[in-house]
């Protein structure tokens, strides 16, 4: 499993850890990913996605998975995520 988040892209970075002596040897940054389960209002289910605690803000900030996927780029979103937005995309769409 990628640590990388589902919805906003983020991933591993890299850097040093730099000592008191001014040592740097190489360190990885991990995003806080958590699993979480989110409702989708216009499919009617609930989604499982691993997501950044950054991302999760994020769309409650938005209104909603929904709304977020909607405006969200396809480049940022992992393969899943942009079926389901494909799905919700055309639910809304019928629903008009």
């Amino acid at each position: 499993m990628a640590r990388r988040c589902e919805l906003t892209g983020k991933a591993v970075l890299t850097g040093h850890l730099v000592s008191h002596s001014n040592r740097k040897t190489k360190r990885r940054f991990l995003p806080n990913l958590c699993n979480v389960t989110l409702q989708s209002d216009a499919l009617g289910r609930a989604v499982r996605l691993r997501i950044a605690a950054a991302a999760l803000r994020s769309v409650e900030h938005r209104g909603g998975l929904d709304a977020f996927l909607v405006k969200a780029a396809d480049g940022d979103l992992s393969q899943g995520a942009r079926a389901l937005k494909r799905e919700v995309e055309k639910k809304l769409a019928a629903a008009e």
